[in-house]
């Protein structure tokens, strides 16, 4: 097995290809796309493979064939046909210090000037919204062929200065009034794709995009960016020897969109197999600032992140105004899809750390540390009152009366909580968690005992 080049940070499919670097065949997703429909947005973490996703696309309507040999579309694409490429990308910007529209109205100018400059188009008016509407219809005519229009990061100018709702609503609603151009120009237009890390509500203001399929949560595109058990089987398997597979799951291997099968971060993966070290890769870089500020802001603990169960239009919605905080942890990466059921005709997702998904370090430290929790319950009624404590016998030790210690892991607590409230009759009944700490030593130091001594435990017993 030849081991090849690592492409770690590259974005760029031609240097990848060119560079003898390792890729993952993702082409097929481009062609169902083409088959199946026009526009299209695609919502997914930073680091996960977007850009490159975009410029695949970008180097096949240009119709660079020889990066594409030996790829599925390859004998699928008519290579004598080339179209124009209008692509836009803000992930690379810093828009924090913008102060509303007319900064953005700046930057926009900017990267069509360039555009422009490259196919020799004179602007003929200084808004850009019009501007970019001109530029896809001359390319068009000149050509002869519709445009590709790609625009990466969409919404990371609203989401710079999501600290100052008002600039941050200024500043999106110009940019949506900007992508609005795409629509308007819809027979200019041969394929849209908009990509970014959160999908803003397309109505009031944004309506503009509402033509768009949004792709982020179709099981048929689960696999799009990121890799999967058979890609890391295949492709990256010149670099398996000496890493253990199974750890190499248990760490990175836990992120799903409603497909069949779970798919690996590339960030995460391509670091692992540089440094053949364990560890948060992708964490200690993806994460934005201001979801770190939102969740401590919100005093989000880690106990309530295994619980969080929403609808798939909110998990895939994001509004300046009201952030939800699932949808904010699901867009980012720090949370994920355990598990899908249908309830009276709407669709609900249960978003969770999954269980062997350690890439976050601190989620890692919560899916394997143990808390002490003193559980006390009052139950109005005796039967009701004999099947909590043969609950709880289970699952920790018996104090006193209607007392226990447990020593749970955050699933554990999921779990107990879930079975003591079918039990329970939630008008007349009360249970009380009380979490001590880490369970190393904790309750020792917590617990006071009046009469009998306390007795730590030493092994509680634990059903999982």
């Amino acid at each position: 097995m030849t081991r090849r080049r690592l492409p770690i940070g590259i974005q760029t499919f031609r240097e990848i290809r060119e560079q003898d670097c390792y890729y993952v065949d993702k082409t097929a997703y481009i062609r169902r796309l083409l088959d199946v429909g026009k526009h299209y947005f695609l919502s997914r973490p930073r680091r996960f493979g977007k850009s490159l996703f975009l410029d695949t696309c970008k180097e096949l309507f240009e119709g660079n064939e020889p990066l594409f040999e030996g790829l599925h579309i390859h004998d699928h694409w008519d290579w004598s046909v080339r179209h124009p490429v209008v692509r836009l990308d803000f992930s690379g910007g810093d828009y924090g210090n913008y102060r509303g529209p007319e900064d953005m109205r700046t930057e926009l100018a900017a990267q069509l000037q360039v555009l422009e400059d490259q196919a020799e188009i004179t602007p003929r008016d200084n808004d850009p919204s019009f501007r970019f509407g001109r530029l896809l219809e001359e390319l068009h005519e000149r050509t002869g062929r519709r445009v590709a229009v790609l625009i990466d990061e969409y919404e990371k100018p609203i989401l710079d200065n999501l600290d100052t709702p008002e600039t941050a609503r200024a500043i999106g609603d110009y940019l949506f009034g900007f992508y609005a151009a795409i629509k308007s120009s819809d027979a200019d237009v041969r394929f849209s794709l908009l990509t970014g890390v959160h999908k803003f509500p397309l109505a009031g203001p944004f309506s503009g995009l509402n033509n768009l399929i949004d792709i982020t949560l179709d099981p048929r595109y689960s696999a799009v960016c990121g890799y999967t058990e058979a890609d890391l089987d295949s492709v990256f398997a010149p670099e398996l020897p000496g890493l253990d597979r199974n750890e190499i799951r248990d760490w990175y291997n836990g992120y799903s969109w409603l497909g069949e099968e779970k798919v690996y971060n590339p960030f995460d993966i391509l670091l692992l197999f540089d440094s053949r070290e364990f560890k948060a890769h992708w964490f200690e870089t993806g994460t934005p600032s201001f979801l770190v500020d939102t969740l401590c802001k919100r005093r989000v603990s880690s106990q309530e992140l295994g619980e969080m169960v929403d609808s798939s239009d909110l998990l895939s919605s994001f509004d300046v105004d009201h952030i939800g905080t699932e949808a904010l942890l699901f867009q980012t990466g720090c949370l994920t899809i355990t598990g899908e059921r249908n309830l009276g005709g709407m669709t609900l997702v249960p978003s969770g750390i999954s269980e062997p998904r350690g890439e976050a370090e601190p989620d890692r430290k919560v899916v394997r540390m143990r808390n002490s929790y003193v559980v006390s319950y009052d139950i109005a009624d005796p039967k009701r009152l004999r099947k909590v404590f043969k609950t709880m016998r289970a699952w920790g030790d018996h104090l006193q009366l209607s007392v226990f210690e447990c020593q749970l892991t955050r699933k554990d607590m999921v779990r107990l909580r879930a079975e003591l409230a079918e039990i329970i009759h939630h008008d007349d009944d009360q249970v009380l968690f009380v979490d001590l700490g880490p369970a190393e030593g904790r309750g020792d130091r917590v617990i006071a005992a009046l009469g009998k001594p306390y007795v730590h435990i030493d092994a509680p017993l634990i059903v999982v």
